[in-house]
């Protein structure tokens, strides 16, 4: 594996910690987790609700700020990157996949998808082609010209993984990706995370309180829990 910094990792997280104020109490969502992710890796990150994983999550991709450690991705630490350069990092080195598909009603799912590089400034025919080989890696050429609301759930998150995917991020994070699917249509989604993961060569960090559906997939498995790391297993049993 190529490697992501001087450690030989492409992520990597040191005494991070989230604390949030919920009236007069403070709920500590994270508390000093070092975290190492090698390039290409496929990372499942297990808890259940409450344990911190979401919260995890949103500060690799730059959508929270710690309260205390580090981040570093590609060599970078994103506490020192100003609102627009974490924009920018968002836009460029990270895909996102939520558990809520986020999808804009009025559009097609190739429009959804075009949408995403509209916002990165590519436009016309460029847009256009990368869209339509977005849907076409996730197997939905043929429901390209529907709309969310004519399609099924396994389908809309297709929709938000092409959508994640489709200017080719290096680390695709996804909060859990299956939450509201069935274990047939989960399962389907999380082989096509795994087939994304292979294809792209990208890192992709899973978050999941469903270790079963994650198992085949994962090169490694992490357990959170009450925000803290508490153990680390294999994964592609």
């Amino acid at each position: 594996m190529t490697p992501g910094n001087e450690n030989g990792y492409f992520v990597e997280t040191s005494g991070l910690s989230r604390a949030y104020r919920v009236g007069p109490a403070t709920v500590q969502a994270l508390a000093g987790v070092d975290l190492q992710v090698r390039r290409g890796e496929f990372l499942a990150v297990l808890g259940v609700s409450g344990s911190g994983k979401s919260t995890l999550l949103h500060l690799l991709g730059g959508l929270d700020t710690p309260t205390g450690g580090s981040v570093r991705v590609d060599r970078r630490d994103l506490a020192g990157l100003n609102a627009y350069q974490r924009a920018i990092y968002r836009r460029t080195t990270v895909g996102f996949v939520f558990q809520s598909y986020y999808l804009v009603p009025s559009l097609t799912a190739e429009e959804n998808v075009a949408l995403a590089l509209t916002f990165q400034g590519t436009v016309g025919a460029e847009r256009s082609h990368r869209a339509a080989e977005a849907i076409a890696r996730v197997g939905l050429e043929r429901r390209a010209g529907h709309r969310p609301s004519q399609l099924s759930g396994g389908e809309q998150q297709r929709v938000a993984i092409a959508r994640a995917i489709v200017h080719r991020p290096p680390l695709l994070l996804a909060d859990e990706p299956t939450g509201n699917l069935d274990s047939a249509t989960a399962a389907e989604v999380v082989s096509l995370l795994d087939t994304v993961h292979r294809e792209l060569g990208a890192t992709v960090v899973v978050v999941t309180h469903d270790e079963e559906i994650v198992r085949h997939a994962a090169d490694r498995m992490v357990y959170l829990r009450d925000g803290q790391l508490v153990g680390e297993g294999g994964g592609r049993s």
